[in-house]
């Protein structure tokens, strides 16, 4: 058995807001920034660190599509959830005046949710690998009239002053990040009488309405599906696998006579992983 690192991998410079979720969640872990998501994915898998916090969707830019690829083929599996507010920060190296802004550097996705402000103001929107590095990039430019859309925590590491708070177009923008590990660390579905998750991929067979009938098992057993997702597989518009979440664990009775029927009517089902809801699904009445 490998030894422990205590340390959670994520994607982006350190300050980035998947570093942030790895900080709120576990906090006595040591957050190894990686450059890319399989970067982050190999070093679970190769015991540089013991899990990975990535993010899967957010509720204004959609799923991060990267994931949905890497996952199912990765040897790594689901163990928690977590959902962040995302909240940018418009940072400028020390002394800059706002009058002096020319170009707003974030990742695209950040770019996106901050698009009617960057618009207001006239600013040039440029794309960086994440919101993080956008920061470090406008501490190591020294250049005056670039600003940077970043977490707060970036700021903080990068010596940078922050103009205006919470920039975003809307107070609803929310990161759902899922847990990853290496091991097989599903929960118990006796665990404290927990609100439990289960996400799986699937193929179904290639006959007459054959996705129509695998969902039904799920309907005529109350099983709420919270997430179905479709997406291509090799570049062949034939070939299609689907992506989901469920409320209740494969023990339950009804949830696992609708996954019978759905294995019935599919080629392929795997279950990526079994965990505890986050408490943020009760503060939204229904499925995020």
């Amino acid at each position: 058995m490998s030894e422990k690192t205590n340390r959670i991998a994520f994607q982006g410079e350190p300050g980035a807001n998947s570093d942030t979720a790895c900080r709120n969640v576990y906090p006595t872990m040591e957050p190894l920034p990686r450059p890319t998501f399989e970067d982050a994915f190999n070093a679970v898998e190769t015991g540089k660190a013991d899990l990975a916090m990535i993010p899967i969707e957010n509720t204004i830019a959609g799923r991060v599509a990267d994931i949905h690829y890497l996952l199912p083929e990765s040897k790594l599996h689901i163990v928690g959830e977590y959902f962040l507010p995302i909240h940018f920060q418009l940072m400028v190296l020390p002394g800059v005046a706002r009058s002096e802004i020319k170009t707003v550097h974030s990742h695209i996705h950040a770019l996106g949710q901050c698009r009617k402000y960057i618009r207001k103001n006239n600013w040039k929107p440029m794309v960086a690998g994440d919101t993080a590095g956008a920061a470090k990039l406008v501490a190591e430019k020294q250049d005056r009239s670039m600003a940077a859309l970043a977490p707060i925590l970036a700021a903080e590491l990068y010596g940078l002053d922050i103009l205006e708070e919470n920039v975003e177009d809307t107070e609803r923008n929310v990161t759902r990040f899922v847990v990853l590990s290496k091991g097989k660390n599903w929960a118990d579905r006796a665990v404290n009488n927990s609100r439990m998750m289960t996400t799986f991929v699937f193929r179904v067979r290639n006959v007459p309405a054959a996705l129509y009938k695998a969902m039904g098992g799920f309907a005529t057993n109350g099983v709420n599906m919270t997430k179905l997702e479709s997406y291509q597989l090799g570049g062949e518009f034939t070939a299609t696998q689907f992506y989901a979440d469920i409320e209740g664990h494969p023990d339950d009775a009804h949830v696992a006579r609708a996954l019978e029927e759905l294995r019935f009517f599919s080629r392929e089902v795997r279950i990526l992983g079994v965990y505890e809801a986050n408490e943020y699904r009760e503060k939204v009445s229904g499925a995020y």
